[in-house]
This record gives structure tokens, sequence and C-alpha cells, in this order.
């Protein structure tokens, strides 16, 4: 499989020969508000054209209706007739922003010979999640590729270990910002992403949603200095540079 991070959480994956684009967030630079007053949002271009991001792509997958996942310019523009998979719950909206070709992710859907499996996860912990409302993650399995588990917006919590000892993956995706809405860490930082490392040792941990939002605490810098000193080579966890393709 080949993985390429443009910004933030979007990703475009050729797996098992389909192309999937995941939570596109595709505003430009500086134009949408700030959370904290640091910065408006995104904090950095996109590294290619929408053209090229959306170039080949078969199948959408929207995690949750956060701007910096499934923005106004992707509404726009993502084209209105590809398969999209969302959580449940959010059809209602996606269909109304015009798209025809709407699949809440129950629990599991094969599109294809992909199959998709939705698991839970936590927009952080206590009463932070009310605010930041429901999201989901999946796994993505196929004959002759490897097994992806991307948990999404979620904190390391119990739900989440279990996903990785119960599905076994051989890549996980991580959202490692540390980012924090009111104090209250809201996804992975380099704490947890590095705990989530020890806890598959024999997965390849790909950490991305960094460096976009000025509510994240958590550099691609931070995150390698500490996986240095924990002894997490650089080829289990992988801090890929927005544009960068992997193959996996």
């Amino acid at each position: 499989m080949k993985l390429q991070l443009f910004r933030n959480a979007t990703l475009k994956l050729d797996y098992a020969g389909r192309t999937i684009l995941i939570d596109p967030y595709l505003a430009p630079k500086h134009s949408l508000p700030s959370y904290t007053g640091r910065s408006p949002n995104p904090m950095v271009d996109l590294p290619a054209s929408i053209e090229s991001i959306l170039a080949g792509v078969e199948l959408v997958v929207v995690s949750h209706l956060h701007s910096d996942h499934f923005d106004k310019v992707a509404k726009e523009v993502v084209p209105k007739h590809l398969p999209l998979i969302c959580r449940p719950g959010d059809e209602a909206t996606i269909l109304a922003a015009g798209f025809t070709d709407v699949r809440p992710l129950l629990d599991v859907f094969d599109w294809n010979g992909l199959v998709f499996t939705r698991h839970e996860g936590s927009h952080g912990v206590g009463p932070v999640v009310k605010k930041m409302g429901s999201v989901m993650g999946f796994t993505l399995a196929a004959q002759g590729e490897p097994k992806v588990y991307w948990a999404g917006d979620t904190v390391l919590y119990p739900p989440v270990v279990k996903t990785i000892a119960e599905t076994k993956p051989d890549i996980i995706v991580t959202h490692s910002c540390g980012a924090k809405w009111d104090g209250d860490l809201i996804v992975m930082d380099a704490e947890q992403t590095i705990a989530t490392a020890e806890l598959a040792p024999k997965s390849r941990i790909v950490a991305v949603h960094m460096e976009a939002l000025d509510h994240a605490t958590t550099t691609r810098a931070d995150l390698r200095r500490e996986a240095d000193a924990r002894k997490i080579a650089s080829e289990r966890l992988i801090i890929p540079d927005d544009g960068e393709m992997l193959t996996l």
C-alpha cells in the first residue's frame, strides 16, 4: 500500500488497487478562525494542488464533521457522486451538502474487497467529550495488503487498547498533535503515541495530524525526541511531512 499525507488528517491511500481519500481538509492557509488566538487556521498551505489531491480518488472517508476533517472547500470540490463512508449520524448533513452516495459505517462494510470495520474513539476524556461529539476510527483489510488501523481523533483509552489487541494491525495511524480544548487533551500527544507503539511492538505507527492547527501542543520534533528517548526506531514510528508518500 501507499499512503500520502497532505495536511492534518488528510490522507490518500492506494490500497488493493483502489484510491481512498480520508478526511479532506482543503481550506487555504489562514482562511479559518483561530482556536486559541495563536494563529488563524490552517497554519500551513497544502503541499499539492486540490486537483492533484482529488486525482484518481474512488472512495472518500469522513470520520466526523469537524471543519479540520471535512471543510467547506471539501464539500464544494469533492465530486458529489463518489461513494462516501461516514460516521453513523452524519449522513443527513453530508447528503444535504449534495453528496449522493453516502454510506454510514455501521459495523463492517465490504467495498470491492476492501473491508472497513468501525471502531470507537473518544475525542478526549471527561466533560470535553460532550463538546467534541462522537468520532470513529476504522480498520481496513484486503487480500495481499497490510491491515491498517486508522485510530482517528481519539486519545489512547481502553477501547483503543482493546482494538489494537484484538485486530493486531500491521499499520496504526495516530493523530498525534496533542491538541487541547479548554485545557483538555482531545487527541494523542507524544506520550500516548509512544505508548501506542509500545502496546503494538509488531506494528508500524504513522503519526499524522501535526503542525497544522493552533490548538496543537506537540510538534514532529517533540514526538521524534521522545521516541528516541524511549528507543522507538524511526522505522517503527514514522512521522511523515506534509506531502510525503510512504510505501508500507
